[in-house]
């Protein structure tokens, strides 16, 4: 039977919690459920990923009437959610991040409404601060289920906050991906006879994309036919674009920006590299080995851990090694042609270990539990 679910996230901007969002929206809309998907952000922003056409896109400060980040805005907006709430009638309400998921929570209570919040990264890499941390403990507990995307964070729900029923449910790995704007081909930038060595990410300090660029630097000069391309936006692009002036890298790595083709360049890569510091299930490296690609990734809390087999489709790096490690497991399989290729060949796996379908089962049957 159709349900009736009302999605709450923070912003519909190119992160990767909002791509999942945008994914298990465009998913249940396409069997039949009615989807509204409630942007909470103060402003109105844009929505980066494609949504089907079925599937409403509401901004809460549209509602509301009001923007910015005044008390007064916050008490209306307030409550335009709750009454959002009150008269939708969802089957389910299902909420992403935690200041969203604290202010679902206090927005249903008394009205009866079962709601299902979910934390789409590891709580102690990220800490939510002093306030935000009370809250989370005193709402978690009115939750109808915790959605956390992996046993280590079910781990620390279980520790930190046990009157919570906590689920684990990582994230689907789509394929293949949408195509939406702007689109940027790979041979624009890489020519079809070089090796391309392929990052993902917000260009921010948890993604620790200047020691990729430094273990590249260790093998540019051995490696003449490798390029290194980091797709995505972020504060910290400037002071990127400088560590590859000074390391002499200008022709060899290159900084894109944000791209709606992103499958297209997944499918060019020939090595997929995550340098991140920390993560909660980390869709581009999925994404990317769903794609064909082996992959190297520091084996951070968590996420990496979970997608790649070490030594079969991927290695995993030992965070504490540094950039040396990395760079040596990144030559390994750069130079390694056969060795890469058959990882990429055993990465393509990942489509039904963490297929859409099996991740709409995992909510199904959460949606029952939680009805129930």
């Amino acid at each position: 039977m159709p349900r009736k679910i009302l999605m709450l996230v923070s912003a519909m901007d190119s992160g990767g919690a909002e791509r999942v969002a945008a994914n298990l929206a465009n998913a249940w809309a396409a069997r039949g459920d009615s989807v509204t998907l409630l942007v909470t952000y103060s402003g109105r922003g844009e929505c980066f990923y494609q949504l089907a056409g079925n599937v409403n896109l509401v901004y809460l400060a549209d509602i509301a009437g009001c923007t910015g980040h005044g008390l007064l805005n916050y008490y209306r907006r307030f409550k335009t959610l709750r009454r959002i709430i009150r008269d939708l009638h969802a089957d389910a309400v299902v909420s992403f991040l935690t200041n969203v998921n604290v202010a679902s929570l206090l927005a249903a209570l008394g009205l009866g409404q079962r709601v299902i919040v979910s934390e789409r990264s590891y709580p102690p890499m990220l800490p939510a601060g002093p306030f935000w941390h009370i809250l989370r403990a005193l709402t978690y507990p009115y939750a109808s289920r915790v959605v956390m995307l992996t046993s280590e964070g079910l781990d620390w729900l279980n520790d930190k906050i046990p009157r919570a029923r906590g689920a684990v449910i990582p994230n689907p790995v789509p394929y293949p991906l949408a195509v939406f704007e702007p689109r940027l081909a790979p041979e624009s930038l890489v020519a079809t006879d070089r090796k391309l060595l392929l990052a993902v990410g917000r260009m921010d300090e948890s993604k620790q994309f200047d020691r990729l660029i430094e273990a590249f630097s260790v093998h540019a000069k051995q490696y003449q036919d490798w390029d290194l391309v980091i797709l995505g936006e972020g504060a910290l692009r400037k002071t990127l674009e400088l560590q590859i002036q000074t390391s002499g890298l200008e022709t060899r790595a290159r900084l894109p920006g944000r791209v709606g083709n992103v499958g297209d360049w997944y499918r060019r890569a020939d090595l997929y590299v995550m340098s991140s510091r920390f993560e909660g299930f980390p869709n581009t490296l999925a994404e990317a080995m769903a794609h064909g690609c082996a992959a190297v990734s520091y084996d951070c809390n968590t996420g990496p851990r979970d997608i790649i087999r070490h030594g079969v489709d991927g290695l995993l790096v030992n965070p504490t090694d540094g950039i040396p490690a990395l760079a040596s497991a990144m030559g390994q399989l750069m130079r390694d042609n056969e060795t890469r290729e058959h990882m990429g060949q055993k990465a393509v796996e990942i489509r039904t270990r963490y297929s859409l379908e099996s991740i709409l089962t995992m909510w199904d049957k959460l949606f029952d539990e939680a009805t129930t």
